[in-house]
């Protein structure tokens, strides 16, 4: 009998069964693959203090980030991928890159740095989850992690000042969108008719910012103007996880 592997994640909300990017990509690979995960969501128990998840425990492992998690589940024989050719192979790593490097930091920043979107939206909704009195700290360290990120990828000459590096990264997250527009035209899933890994991160990426309900919504516009990529996210929550949604 195969090992227990116990996904912890953040929860649902706003129909989604995860409103966290990195939760959501190992989620939806775990549906893709077959890997027989058991979700626990993160609620007032946790007993966590990094807000380092997702994080997947076996009977004698501890596997954390979304990569790390999938090359597991991989080598436990849950493989989405199995049917692309060496070719797709090489472009599902080149499209990872290009999500995590031009879509990513504007992910974070709608969440995360964005004032009205943190103090209305993000704060509220992750420290009702958290413990206290971890819930008066983890938001706002986890807030400062996305600005560093963002700063890291995105804080390069010539963009020394935050209002530059927020024109340049939701300048290079539309453009991204409109690249896995271009890409995903009218087929289902990103290699035709079978979800694989570039299904699971774009899915994760893209579903929280098309779902999530933010005062301050330039990026969610766009995004729902590219009518196959908000299709692409609604047949993949009613395929998969119509039966586990709740409101979080």
């Amino acid at each position: 009998m195969a090992a227990p592997l116990e996904l912890s994640c953040w929860g649902g909300g706003w129909g989604l069964p995860s409103v966290h990017s990195e939760s959501l990509v190992v989620m939806a690979y775990a549906k893709f693959s077959g890997a027989p995960l058991k979700v626990s969501v993160i609620d007032n128990t946790w007993r966590g203090s990094r807000g380092d998840v997702p994080i997947l425990t076996t009977e004698d492992k501890i596997v954390c980030q979304p990569a790390k998690i999938l090359n597991f589940l991989r080598k436990q024989k849950y493989n989405a991928d199995y049917e692309l050719s060496a070719r797709q192979g090489a472009d599902t790593l080149a499209y990872i890159a290009l999500l995590e490097e031009k879509l990513l930091p504007a992910v974070l920043h709608t969440f995360w740095v964005e004032s009205d979107n943190y103090f209305t939206v993000t704060k509220p909704w992750f420290a009702s989850r958290i413990p206290f009195p971890l819930s008066l700290i983890l938001p706002g360290r986890m807030s400062k992690g996305a600005l560093t990120r963002i700063l890291l990828t995105r804080g390069e000459p010539p963009l020394y000042h935050l209002q530059e590096v927020e024109a340049q990264i939701y300048r290079d997250a539309k453009e991204c969108l409109n690249l896995l527009s271009n890409r995903l035209g009218t087929s289902q899933f990103f290699f035709g008719d079978t979800p694989s890994t570039l299904d699971a991160y774009v899915f994760g990426f893209l579903a929280p910012l098309y779902k999530v309900r933010f005062p301050k919504v330039q990026l969610q516009e766009h995004l729902k103007q590219l009518s196959n990529l908000c299709r692409f996210c609604d047949d993949i929550l009613n395929t998969y996880f119509r039966l586990s949604l709740g409101d979080g």
